[in-house]
């Protein structure tokens, strides 16, 4: 979609906003969020048992990739969750639906992590 400068490149000052912006993101999700956390700590155990258990440089970008799309659907479940939350607590039957289709997404992704590390470790071990 097109900004007010058209297609056109945003240069170095528009880049460090959306990097600021980002930061600021991760920063609320670290804070607020300890699903969040609980999958940092997870990647800063097993990124490094990734590298060493990977043997090349494509499985090891396999493993470590899988963990950080969970993180990635974390930070959006974290945004449908946050503007749900914006519209107040009462129960309403699409905002639920919204609320566990993000949970379901980040559920698919842990599940792509298991099966990731399972295919490239498993022959390995059996």
């Amino acid at each position: 979609m097109a900004d007010e400068y058209g297609h056109l490149p945003r240069g170095a000052a528009r880049i460090f906003k959306a990097a600021k912006w980002s930061l600021q993101g991760i920063k609320a999700a670290w804070l607020h969020e300890s699903s969040f956390r609980l999958e940092c700590y997870l990647i800063a155990v097993l990124a490094p048992v990734a590298i060493w258990l990977g043997e090349s440089p494509i499985e090891q970008a396999l493993m470590i990739g899988s963990m950080l799309l969970v993180l990635a659907m974390e930070l959006a479940n974290s945004a449908v969750e946050a503007v749900i939350a914006r519209y107040g607590d009462e129960y309403h039957e699409l905002a639920g639906r919204a609320k566990d289709m993000g949970s379901a997404a980040v559920f698919v992704l842990m599940m792509n992590v298991l099966v990731t590390w399972g295919l490239i470790l498993a022959p390995r071990f059996l």
